[in-house]
Formats: C-alpha cells, structure tokens, sequence
C-alpha cells in the first residue's frame, strides 16, 4: 500500500549542493558566513532591523524574553491553542504564562480575552499564527499600545503567510519563525528571532552562543583574541550546514506555498458539503501559509476510530495541536473553552508541496467514509460557538 504521509520535506539536489558548498569550505558550525548571509536574507525578506539565525523557534522565544528583562513576577498572555513553546519560553524566564482563548472560526487568539486577562503583573503578549494561520494584528496593537505591553509574533507555522498585505514575521516588533521539517521552508531543524530593534537583536545573539561574540569572527582576528564572557548563555546557534539548506529552502519558498495552496483548494473542493466536517476559514485580510490542513469534526464524530481508519489505509493524520491550559506541566487555574474543544474535535490530515492530486483525492474519499461510518446515529448538541465557525466557513 503507497503511504500518504502527513508531512513530508521538499528537500532535493540544491540543497544538497548547498551543504556540499559549506563542508568545502571547513566551517559547518554556526555564526559563520553561511549563517550570516541567511540573516541578511531574512533581514530583506521582512524589513527587520536585526536578525539572529537560531537553532529553533523555542530558542528565539527564549532569547526574546530575556532581551525583553521578562523574568519572575511577571505575567505574559499567551495563546492556548498551539503548540506550547510560547508558554515554555515564559516559563523558562520564571514568569507566568496566562493563557487566552481563541476565535472559534481561525482558532488564533482571541483579542477580547486578551484584553480581559491584562492585570498589574501583565507585562506582554505572545501571539501565534496558528498552525499558518496569522492572528488579529491590528486588534491585538491596539490592546498591547493601549497597555504599554509588548507583542511577540510566533510565526512557527506561517512563512510565506500574509496578514493586510504584509508578511508573517513582520507582524509586531519581534517576531519568531521555525524552520522545523514540517514547515513550509525547513533545514530539519532551525529557527530565527526578527526585530525592529538592532539592540535587542545584538543581546539575542550574545546570549545564543554561551554569553561570547562570534568565534568566527575572532578567528579571522589577526593575533590571539581570548573571548570574554559578558552574559550567561545558551548553545542556540543555527549550523551553517542548517544555514545554507534555509538559504535553498527561502528561494523556493513561493514555488512550495503554491503546491500547499492547491492542496488546500482541492481539499476544500472534496470536501465541501460534507456536514460532518468544518473545514479550515481564512479572513479576506489574510492569507494562509498551509503548515498544516486541521478539519473540524462534529461531536458526533468518534476521531479516535476516523484515525485508526485512515491509518490503517496508509494515509498519515494527527491531532493537529494543543490546548495549553490543560496540559498537566502548567497547572492552570483561567478556562479557554473554544481552545479545549478544538483540541479535542481537531483531526489533521496529510499536507505537503509533496501530495500528488490522486493522493488528495484518496484522503478526501477515505476520510469521507470514516465519518459516516464513525459518526453516532444521533448526533450529540455542537457547542454555542461551533454554529458560529460553519457559518464563517
């Protein structure tokens, strides 16, 4: 049986060159010139006034927070339907992290709640562009102005996303990206911290190489330079390996996010009427970077047994993502209603540059028929807002 995987990395001969050009040149490790030509490449793509190429998302939001002087005592809202390395980062800086509901339609967090869990210990706000998916911007500044509050953009899933004609990851004055194996541009492994601010740029990248300049450069130092350690630092720096492949991987970038995007439009073809199912909704403000494909289904729906189905047929398919606040590591005492019932009704499926249009229209027909054969006789009450997302869809 031909498996129809649930992600898969478009990873080919040029970027094979790529790591072949950087093991000829002696220097693999990070903050070399690999590295720094990735960063000015990132640094034109979004405008920033500084770059720091890392070894992952989770690392930017580290170092973002530390630059920002968040630590104990302070409390930092963050998106509960993701991911929780937002919520890790503030953990990580012995703060608290308060998790914010999300819209029922686009599952990116919900501006209004935000606002209504801003206190005297409030000091920022992280938004996710959930799963591609950009979040409500310009409601989101006018909370965060409004308070005196920064804003921290977690653009993990959306390269190649736009939000009012700008792109994903220029969306608030920091900003973080992935480059994971399943996003749309990826080394495997990989991520990066954009800012408007030079100064906060240049604190990122001190403390991501143990508290020391680039090695690299005091290499090429003539004499004998001896690193001085100003700051207690981690080992987050992004290979020049890692580098070169992202260097490939952002000049395709347009041609990978045009095969998501037909993917998505054929899903949304095959799937359309399909009453036990929402599909994903896009504001015309907006547009999605298709990290991931997260259906839907009605509570009526066993998921459980529509994925042992699916697997069972060789077609990959997963949970999509989390709600933070019930996860057993955060302990959390606020409610987020509209996240727990994404999480627990979300069922991803297969999406990739990769899928051909006879295996998208094999995980139309199968997941079809795992609905109708997994769905209770008598369906049971949808929640208040689940009415609200089928119509906006």
């Amino acid at each position: 049986m031909d498996m129809v995987p649930l992600v898969h990395a478009s990873l080919g001969e040029r970027e094979l060159a790529a790591v072949a050009e950087v093991f000829a040149s002696g220097w693999p490790a990070g903050q070399g010139p690999r590295g720094k030509a990735l960063e000015e490449q990132l640094a034109q793509r979004y405008g920033a006034g500084g770059v720091v190429a890392l070894s992952s998302c989770g690392a930017a939001l580290h170092l973002a927070l530390l630059a920002l002087g968040v630590g104990p005592g302070d409390e930092v809202v963050v998106a509960d339907f993701t991911f929780p390395a937002p919520a890790h980062a503030v953990r990580c800086v012995g703060a608290v992290p308060v998790f914010a509901d999300v819209r029922a339609d686009t599952g990116t967090i919900d501006p209004q709640a935000v606002a209504e869990l801003v206190g005297p210990r409030t000091v920022g706000v992280i938004a996710v562009d959930t799963l591609g998916l950009p979040a409500d911007y310009a409601e989101l500044r006018s909370v965060v102005d409004r308070h005196g509050l920064f804003l921290i953009e977690d653009a993990a899933c959306a390269v190649g996303a736009t939000y009012q004609g700008r792109p994903a990851g220029a969306l608030a004055p920091v900003a973080c990206l992935s480059f994971h194996g399943r996003k749309g541009a990826t080394s495997g492994e990989g991520g990066a911290l954009l800012t408007t601010d030079p100064a906060l740029a240049a604190d990122a990248r001190l403390r991501s190489s143990f508290g020391i300049a680039s090695i690299f450069d005091q290499a090429r130092v003539v004499g004998l330079p001896v690193p001085v350690f100003t700051e207690i630092g981690y080992n987050y720096k992004l290979s020049d390996i890692a580098a070169a492949i992202l260097q490939v991987q952002l000049d395709r970038i347009d041609e990978l996010l045009e095969h998501r995007q037909a993917v998505a439009a054929r899903y949304a073809e095959l799937l359309a009427g399909e009453e036990l199912v929402t599909l994903p909704y896009v504001p015309a403000d907006r547009t999605h970077a298709w990290q991931s494909y997260l259906v839907m289904l009605d509570p009526a729906v066993d998921r459980a047994a529509v994925a042992t189905d699916l697997r069972a047929q060789g077609i990959g398919c997963g949970h999509g993502t989390w709600a933070c606040h019930l996860q057993p590591v955060y302990e959390a005492k606020q409610a987020c209603p509209v996240s727990a019932d994404l999480f627990q009704r979300g069922l991803a499926i297969p999406m990739h540059a990769e899928l051909s249009k006879d295996q998208v229209e094999r995980v139309a027909q199968a997941l079809r028929t795992a609905l109708r054969t997994h769905a209770q006789a008598h369906p049971t009450q949808a929640p208040a807002h689940q009415s609200q997302q089928k119509g906006a869809a």
